[in-house]
């Protein structure tokens, strides 16, 4: 008889440090982002002239190799629920269509465009209309048809772009892209993000600081601190917006982190839209940060996490509240402070969200975090910092 020692291995290291009911949260968050990028992943290429093909190496859990759980599918071939079939051939299919635009998050302020181009590995050349429609949940904002002629065995780009004027929406959204060739089952889809242009975040009663010492005299006042250092100074594990490569036991000196966790209903997210994983709205916040290790704090709560690799099953946090002396807490290891006015709305807009529930009746830490485990965060050497060029690697479709 075969018996899963990986997994009970696994299983057992969650339960011992408490985490066991979370198994299926930690599998959903980090498992959706990865589908994200493989659709991301084959998108790119069938949009990469000249290109013959692309070969995926498995779909499926692999047992072997110190274990790599990177499939869509468990090593049965069985769905793990991570997405439905349908979801994944809209980017894996004889006839794709496929979208160019310059970023994943906009203003109201600007006009979304986008160009349209179709990979058709059909047996046939094809030709007909393209529709498209930019949608806020059940509301369409923007709509239209491009004449399409594809020729079979190559990638096409429709002459016409598709542009829609975001001024009507006046509060942060996550929209949805669809095309699709009309009367055929070949349809796509993509998020983007809208955010509103003169938005600024209200500090209200919080008191910012970017230091430990900073932090610490204000608590000691009573205040309401939102510490977010510049997250060179934490002593955490880097933050990333993709996970790890293949298995972290095969490569155990890879970066741990799995793509975030959080609860879309929870007041300090009210204000920014997101799904309880990562997407691409994240890419900024999670490039600019640490994941700093709650395990030692179990009394203290974390509202935005990173999800650890299975080898470690570390408690990591990007975003958590306590009580601190005489004040209440909000430490953010993702650069909330430095990054507000580099260009990045989504950054600005989660700063906003997190300070309105900072000042809300709603912000009561349950939690107590002493001085001493506060500073235990911060790196105790002086940290080499990176060139500039490395720190604002855009987000695009190209």
């Amino acid at each position: 008889m075969l018996e899963p020692l990986n997994f009970i291995s696994v299983r057992e290291s969650l339960r011992e440090k408490g985490y066991l009911d979370k198994a299926e949260d930690y599998t959903m968050a980090s498992g959706r982002l990865a589908a994200i990028l493989y659709k991301e992943e084959i998108e790119r290429a069938l949009k990469t002239p000249g290109l013959s093909g692309f070969q995926l190496l498995g779909l499926q859990d692999f047992p072997g190799q110190a274990t790599a759980l990177v499939g869509l599918v468990n090593s049965f071939w069985e769905n793990k629920g991570l997405v439905t079939e349908a979801w994944f051939r809209q980017a894996c299919a004889p006839v794709t269509p496929l979208v160019r635009y310059r970023k994943a998050c906009w203003t109201s302020d600007e006009t979304f465009t986008a160009r349209v181009e179709v990979a058709n590995y059909w047996s046939d050349n094809l030709s007909g209309k393209v529709q498209w429609s930019l949608e806020n949940g059940d509301q369409v904002i923007g709509s239209g048809t491009l004449s399409a002629s594809l020729p079979t065995g190559c990638t096409t780009a429709l002459q016409d772009s598709i542009q829609v004027d975001l001024s009507p929406l006046s509060e942060a959204a996550e929209l949805t892209l669809r095309v699709s060739l009309e009367g055929t089952e070949w349809s796509n889809s993509w998020n983007v993000w809208v955010y509103p242009a003169a938005y600024q975040p209200d500090f209200g009663s919080v008191v910012a600081a970017k230091t430990y010492d900073e932090a610490v005299a204000q608590l000691k006042e009573g205040k309401t601190v939102l510490l977010s250092p510049d997250p060179a100074l934490l002593a955490g594990e880097q933050g990333k917006f993709v996970p790890v490569f293949w298995s972290p036991v095969f490569f155990p000196g890879e970066a741990g982190t799995m793509g975030v966790l959080c609860d879309p209903s929870h007041p300090a997210l009210a204000g920014f839209p997101t799904e309880m994983h990562s997407n691409w709205q994240w890419w900024t916040l999670t490039k600019h940060s640490r994941a700093l290790n709650l395990d030692p704090l179990p009394q203290v709560g974390s509202i935005i996490e990173a999800v650890d690799n299975f080898v470690r099953n570390r408690r990591l946090s990007y975003l958590f509240e306590a009580q601190c002396g005489n004040g209440r807490l909000v430490v953010s290891a993702m650069d909330l402070l430095g990054e507000q006015d580099a260009g990045n709305p989504e950054v600005k807009q989660l700063l906003g969200s997190v300070l309105a529930y900072m000042n809300s009746d709603a912000f009561h830490p349950a939690g107590i975090i002493g001085e001493a485990d506060l500073k235990s965060f911060f790196r105790q050497e002086t940290p080499r910092m990176f060139p500039m060029f490395m720190r604002n690697w855009p987000v695009a479709n190209p």
